[in-house]
């Protein structure tokens, strides 16, 4: 019974997966609020030139520069592979649960596959600072990582709630180098006039978005935006944690057509197509009929509940319109500890497999998600981040019907750690936490 695979440098991938070009409809255009659509100079104004081009790719495999495969093996990857056998056996199902464990990167996620990339393309086109936003602070963590690695300065504004509610991952980001600022903050001209209306604002993504963009408008071309989630390019980085998986599975007998289920928490997008889109790949090529499960919290039921339309990225409606499921730039979550799934939107792309029936998605209260992470942690001795225990609740629901001679493999994304995360279970043990 292999418990887990190796983790042999050669799995690390020399290219990134592009779903775009096997998509079974073209993503809808970017467009201005005008109905225009946008141009891709526009987007060179926030981003790299290298990182537009690959948004806008129809290449179905882009190759990944050799300095970045040595960051990538320098820092841990591929990382491990495991088998939750305590799991499996707590359940009494017949299933085998594995999981891709991305928390045993340095800033503690997945959100480093794509920050060292972003980082590494800005610096060779000359770029002196980067300014971003962050829900629960991983990505902002990942960043602030890559910018010190790099020599790029980075400049992050955190969601209020989170700044408050994990004030660690703050110290992790300066730790790093980056400076950090709660969102609605004073150093935007938008952040000040939210602030004014309300003092006490928990703030949103899409707020920390509209910061970080107002940011680098006003930086005269000193600095560059640095996304998380959401857009093809950041996507397109993720896809590493596919691309080894499969190789591992092989390497203990698991065959591409033997995962019966790919499961991973969706936020905007990142860590569930970076670990479900290879093994989507092929699906579309009628070589695989497994089921996909996105989890959402209940608190942000975008894919469960949202529209699908075109809505802005941000709240002060600075990006172009992106054609995606939606709750409304405007709408404010609550202040649930999964700070990583806190956002109006999905990405265009796995919104597309969402109206296709390609992906499934669920959405969970905050409290169930909390018991499957403390659940989790007692019988595997992983802490789970708050966003990654969405997947792990999914995972236990599925599991749980699965009895007698099937075997099927059940794979999820363990996207991250929760040890700086610890004020929510403190609040789920001490049955305090609200259950939005």
């Amino acid at each position: 019974m292999e418990l887990r695979s190796t983790q042999k440098p050669e799995f690390v991938p020399k290219s990134w997966y592009n779903i775009v070009p096997d998509l079974p409809e073209k993503i809808p255009p970017y467009l201005l609020p005008d109905g225009t659509i946008a141009k891709r100079e526009m987007f060179e104004v926030l981003f790299s030139k290298e990182l537009v081009r690959q948004e806008f790719s129809e290449e179905r495999f882009i190759k990944i520069p050799d300095e970045l495969v040595e960051y990538y093996l320098q820092v841990g990857r591929p990382t491990p592979l495991l088998r939750a056998r305590n799991l499996e056996k707590h359940l009494g199902t017949s299933a085998r649960i594995y999981f891709k464990y991305e928390g045993v990167l340095p800033a503690g996620s997945h959100k480093f596959n794509t920050a060292i990339a972003q980082a590494f393309f800005n610096k060779r086109e000359g770029v002196e600072r980067l300014s971003t936003e962050t829900g629960a602070g991983q990505w902002g963590s990942a960043l602030a990582l890559a910018g010190s690695l790099m020599g790029i300065r980075v400049r992050v504004f955190m969601v209020r709630a989170s700044y408050y509610q994990k004030p660690l991952r703050r110290v992790l980001m300066e730790t790093y180098g980056a400076e950090v600022y709660p969102s609605p903050s004073t150093i935007t001209s938008f952040g000040r006039k939210l602030l004014g209306e309300n003092p006490e604002h928990p703030g949103s993504l899409g707020i920390a978005i509209s910061e970080a963009i107002e940011d680098v408008v006003n930086s005269g071309g000193a600095a560059k935006y640095s996304l998380g989630s959401v857009l093809n390019h950041v996507l397109l980085h993720q896809t590493i944690i596919g691309l080894e998986a499969i190789k591992q599975l092989e390497e203990i007998g698991v065959g591409v057509e033997d995962v019966a289920f790919v499961v991973g928490a969706v936020g905007g997008g990142s860590n569930y197509a970076g670990l479900s889109y290879p093994f989507m790949m092929h699906r579309l090529q009628g070589k695989t009929n497994a089921r996909f499960i996105a989890v959402e919290p209940r608190a942000v039921p975008s894919m469960t509940k949202g529209r699908y339309e075109y809505d802005y990225g941000d709240t002060a409606g600075l990006t172009p319109l992106l054609k995606m499921h939606t709750l409304g730039h405007d709408f404010v979550p609550p202040p649930i500890h999964a700070g990583g799934l806190r956002y109006h939107g999905v990405a265009p792309s796995l919104s597309i497999l969402v109206n296709h029936r390609l992906v499934e998605p669920v959405a969970y209260g905050q409290r169930e998600v909390f018991e499957a992470g403390v659940l989790f942690a007692r019988l595997q001795g992983i802490v789970p981040a708050p966003e990654s225990a969405h997947a792990v609740k999914a995972v236990i629901d599925i599991a749980r019907g699965i009895r007698g001679g099937e075997k099927p493999v059940i794979l999820f994304n363990l996207s991250g750690h929760g040890l700086l995360d610890l004020k929510g279970y403190e609040e789920f043990l001490k049955n305090s936490l609200p259950d939005t």
